[in-house]
Order: structure tokens, then C-alpha cells, then sequence
């Protein structure tokens, strides 16, 4: 555990002393060097399922993936950063990378907390770095407004969970999560029960989000910069789903009742989001939207409480991960050569940037969960579960897939297929740096058809 979070954090004296030329460079070997370093977590030799730093500390077989997904993004969002950036005054550049450095740390402690209140605290920390890329390195007007939403939506589902935790250490006696498996739980009737039940998941059913209290996402990934648009998409709405997972065990026997509304929400939200991509304009906003569709799947594994239900939101939340954050990097490319983020206005690039349109292929029949890749296993788990839990979810559940894959589809072929309009005469050829950055996106999603216990959680 401290061979990668000391790494992580002498990045930050790296990155203020080195010069100016090398800058970039090291940062990104030192980062990809501590990536290459964090895949050793995922031989997990203990018969326990945790492997231990301290009694603070530690990981399973849970929080594993999630925690390389974290480490394996610190580079690829400095390779994408750095042609945007590159115009700006040399401090300023600093700071960025030390603010998405800094993104990583809070991350790796809140996916290693053993005890909740701790995890809480790294939960919230995230927002700081967050808020700052987003509200200052934004493109346009709307990123104050955006911010604005961001925190406190954020902060208004994550207060009653700070109660919650109070109430529940004052009941229990410890908030560590080594014990309070063991821990007797009290027979849950009243009311403030049920609202207790309630305090503990809404945090994490924004931060998802949830298709109701979903619209802060959008206008954040749609006013952040690059770098911010992927740790949001890959690893920020992947707290949510964590935090849901680690909650559940302790809110027996209230799940089996209270959870029907949500789950309905969440099936409906994958509908809703899905046609709203089916007309969007705006190439960001339409795959923000395709993350809440995507998302409201995993709340619904997660929500139904049976094993596969759990592993298939693992599964989807590490490919969705990688997916999205891919999509947001090729939105990126064709923005910084068009300056332009509306689809009818930066079409068919196929006939210009030829070798970009493979990576929007894989990238988008990934979206749309083709088979072999862990997308489709992750849906497909979810699916079956939510199908044995109540066989009416097939009728949400497939209208969703086939929305799915008819705006992956329609991204696709406008982004590419269509005649170039008339004013794009000149673009900037692909760089090596792109093609280096897809295929550290791709490669991964699609090497984890080959070994999938990787990402399967508890039940490998």
C-alpha cells in the first residue's frame, strides 16, 4: 500500500522542481511507472480476501480494481492534458497536474478506508480537486455554473450520510468494516429506521447518479476540461457504486422493501437517459448522459442484493470506466482541432483523420456492450439478476440495451460517416500521443476478455 501512495505523493515535490522541458515527460513515466506498480494488487494471496497495510488500510477483492482503475488514469489524463495546456503560463501547468495528482491520493485512501468515517472524509475530500479543475480550467462561462451544481448536490446527499454513520457508530460501536460484519444488527421497524436506511444510500445514489438527481453530471462534464471530464466518467462515479456495495451489508432487513422505488428509478433512468442521447446535440453531453443510463444499470445489480447482481456492477463499472473516459479523449481530439463540440458541425472526419475512426469504432461498440467485451458481461450478469428478481425488469432492461446501441451507433456514424462540412479546410494530423493514449484505453477492456476474474469481486 505505501509503495504507491509515498510514490503518489513525492509526485508533487516532482512536478514543482522539475524544469520546465521536462515537465511532462516525467510526471508521465513516474505516474505510469506507479500504474504499472498497482497492478501487483490484483494477486490477492490472503485466504481472508483482505490483504492488510493497517488496521486502516486495506484492500479486497473489492476495492482492488477499482484502485488500479485510479492508478492506471493519472497518466492517461496527463497525456491527454497536455496539448490544451500547453499555451498556459508554466505555475499554472504545475498546479493542474498537481491537482489531478492530489485527485489520485484522496482517491486511493477512500478505496483503501477499512473504517467508514474515514472513507467519508476521503469521499468528500475528492470535491476539492475536483471543483478547482472544473471551475478554473473549464471552457466556457457555464463552468462557475456548473461547479456550482456539482457541489451542492454532492454535498446535500452526502450530510444525512454523515448522520447516518453517527447513528450507526453509536448503535453498533465501530465503523470499521473488518468488524462491523460481525457486529449485531438492531431489528430495524420504525420510521427513523427507514429514514436511516434512506440517509446512508442517498449519498451515493447522487454521486452515481441516480436518474433524478443526475443533473449535475452533465453540465460538470460538459464545462470540465479533458482530465476532469475522465477521473468524473472512469472513477468519481464509481464512489458512488462502492460505497453502495460496502452500505448494503448493514442495512438488512430494510433493502428487500424499501429499494423497489429506487430500483424502478434506475431502470426508468436508463429509458430516459438513453432517448435524451438519442437527440442530443452536444457530442459531450451525449456521452455524459450515456454514463447515467449506464449507471442506473449498476444501481439496479446493486440494489437486488444477490451475488451475481454485485459482481455484474463490478464488472460495468470498471468497463464503463475505461469506455467512457475513452469517448470523452476522442470528443477531446476533435474538439481541440474544430473548436467545436456539436456534432453537425464536426462530421465526417473519417475522410481526415482516417486512423482516429478505428478508435471511435472500438470505443463506441464498446459503449454498446458488443460481445467479447467485459461491457456486455457486466450488462448481461446485471440483467439475468435484475430478470430473477422480477421477470417485468426485461421489458426496461432490453429497451434500454437496444436505446444503447442505437445512439453509440448514431455517434458514431455522425462523428465520422457523414460528408465534412464546407468551413473545416485545415486539421492538425493525428499525434503519436493519441494513438499512444486510445490504446492505453482500449488495450486494457479488451485484454480483460481474456482473464475476467480479475474484475469479478467477491465471487472469484
Amino acid at each position: 500500500m505505501l509503495k504507491l501512495l509515498i510514490p503518489t505523493l513525492m509526485l508533487i515535490p516532482t512536478t514543482w522542481a522539475t524544469p520546465k522541458k521536462w515537465l511532462w515527460p516525467t510526471t508521465l513515466a513516474h505516474s505510469l511507472i506507479i500504474a504499472l506498480i498497482s497492478l501487483s494488487w490484483l494477486k490477492n494471496m490472503s485466504e481472508t480476501g483482505w490483504s492488510y497495510l493497517n488496521s486502516y488500510m486495506a484492500t479486497d477483492s473489492l476495492s482492488t480494481p477499482l484502485l488500479v482503475l485510479t492508478c492506471w488514469l493519472l497518466p492517461l489524463m496527463i497525456l491527454a492534458s497536455q496539448n490544451h495546456t500547453a499555451h498556459e503560463p508554466i505555475n499554472r501547468q504545475r498546479t493542474y497536474i498537481t491537482l489531478l495528482i492530489s485527485l489520485q491520493f484522496f482517491l486511493i485512501l477512500t478505496f483503501t478506508a477499512t473504517e467508514i468515517l474515514m472513507f467519508y472524509i476521503m469521499f468528500e475530500a475528492t470535491l476539492i480537486p475536483t471543483l478547482i479543475i472544473i471551475t478554473r480550467w473549464g471552457n466556457q462561462t457555464e463552468r462557475l455554473n456548473a461547479g456550482t451544481y456539482f457541489l451542492f448536490y454532492t454535498l446535500a446527499g452526502s450530510l444525512p450520510l454523515l448522520i447516518a454513520l453517527l447513528l450507526l457508530q453509536n448503535s453498533a460501536g465501530t465503523l470499521s468494516l473488518l468488524t462491523l460484519q460481525y457486529a449485531t444488527h438492531p431489528q430495524l421497524l420504525t420510521y427513523a429506521d427507514k429514514l436511516w436506511w434512506a440517509g446512508c444510500l442517498l449519498a451515493f445514489m447522487v454521486k452515481m447518479p441516480l436518474y433524478g438527481v443526475h443533473l449535475w453530471l452533465p453540465k460538470a462534464h460538459v464545462e470540465a476540461p479533458i482530465a476532469g471530464s475522465m477521473v468524473l466518467a472512469a472513477v468519481l462515479l464509481k464512489l458512488g457504486g462502492y460505497g453502495m456495495m460496502r452500505m448494503m451489508p448493514m442495512l438488512e432487513p430494510l433493502t428487500k422493501e424499501l429499494s423497489y422505488p429506487f430500483i424502478i428509478l434506475a431502470l426508468w433512468g436508463v429509458i430516459m437517459t438513453g432517448s435524451i442521447c438519442l437527440r442530443q446535440a452536444d457530442l459531450k453531453a451525449l456521452i455524459a448522459y450515456s454514463s447515467v443510463s449506464h449507471m442506473g444499470l449498476v444501481v439496479g445489480g446493486i440494489l437486488v442484493q444477490t451475488p451475481w447482481g454485485f459482481t455484474g456492477a463490478l464488472i460495468l463499472m470498471i468497463a464503463h470506466g475505461l469506455t467512457s473516459s475513452a469517448l470523452f479523449c476522442l470528443a477531446n481530439t476533435n474538439y481541440e482541432r474544430t473548436h467545436n463540440r456539436t456534432m453537425i458541425l464536426a462530421r465526417g472526419l473519417q475522410m481526415i483523420l482516417p486512423l482516429m475512426t478505428t478508435w471511435w469504432f472500438i470505443a463506441s461498440l464498446a459503449n454498446l456492450a458488443f460481445p467479447p467485451l467485459p461491457n456486455l458481461m457486466g450488462e448481461l450478469i446485471i440483467i439475468t439478476s435484475l430478470f430473477n428478481w422480477s421477470w417485468w425488469t426485461l421489458a426496461l432492461t432490453g429497451a434500454g440495451t437496444l436505446i444503447t446501441a442505437a445512439y453509440s451507433l448514431h455517434m458514431f456514424l455522425t462523428t465520422q460517416r457523414s460528408t465534412v462540412p464546407t468551413h473545416i479546410i485545415a486539421l492538425d494530423p493525428t499525434h503519436s500521443r493519441e494513438h499512444l493514449l486510445m490504446a492505453l484505453h482500449l488495450l486494457p477492456l479488451i485484454l480483460l476478455t481474456l482473464k475476467p476474474e480479475l474484475i469479478w469481486g467477491w465471487t472469484a
